[in-house]
């Protein structure tokens, strides 16, 4: 109950502070990006997971989408989102929040372009038994 009540708290404020679209991670990400569940739980067909991403700096989430609903809190350094048009669609920095929609017209890559360490909390919503995230070709940008 506690880790349900946690999950639920996180993605209230989350939801409560939404700015725009987000990241989180998936393959093929850069070199040394990392992710770790801090809680996980299934109410109904419903996955609700938190997550702790790594980026180093230069790194980036690869091209994805979700399956469901994600919402993003910086921890820590500053997110650069791209859209598919190769057009940034927001910077995020430590103390801000977002949202992604999920489904597969909501491709998009996330990017640490800073010399810290970009550290996010994140917040699936997925149907049961999805993959954090689907991998996207690159939409023809001259970044990975």
């Amino acid at each position: 109950m506690r880790t349900l009540l946690r999950i639920a708290m996180t993605g209230a404020v989350a939801a409560a502070t939404v700015l725009v679209c987000g990241t989180a991670h998936a393959t093929p990400s850069g070199p040394g990006v990392t992710g770790r569940v801090i809680s996980q739980t299934t109410v109904g067909d419903t996955d609700y997971v938190l997550r702790e991403i790594t980026v180093p700096p230069g790194q980036s989430t690869g091209w994805h989408y979700h399956d469901g609903p994600v919402y993003a809190y910086v921890q820590q350094g500053t997110l650069s989102h791209f859209d598919p048009g190769c057009a940034s669609d927001g910077v995020y920095r430590a103390g801000s929040s977002l949202h992604e929609p999920g489904g597969p017209d909501d491709v998009h890559i996330g990017r640490n372009l800073g010399d810290t360490p970009l550290v996010l909390d994140v917040l699936y919503v997925l149907p049961h038994g999805s993959p954090f995230s689907e991998d996207a070709p690159n939409p023809g940008c001259p970044f990975q």
